[in-house]
């Protein structure tokens, strides 16, 4: 059987943790940052989990 390819666009947007969580970046940080408090920033500059529902299709782009 030929091996399965992981997807190259999942693979830029998702990261797996050592105990097996899927992580990714949050929206609304990349531009038009005058206008947003620090705070603000600084809470978007953190990685969020996946949402559960989410997981397995994001799994299998992964190839995991």
């Amino acid at each position: 059987m030929p091996k399965n390819k992981t997807h190259s666009g999942t693979k830029k947007r998702f990261r797996v943790t050592g105990s097996g969580k899927i992580m990714h970046e949050q929206a609304n940080n990349r531009h038009k940052a005058e206008v947003k408090s620090t705070t603000r920033k600084r809470r978007l500059e953190q990685d969020q989990v996946v949402d559960p529902a989410e997981v397995k299709r994001i799994k299998k782009l992964l190839g995991r």
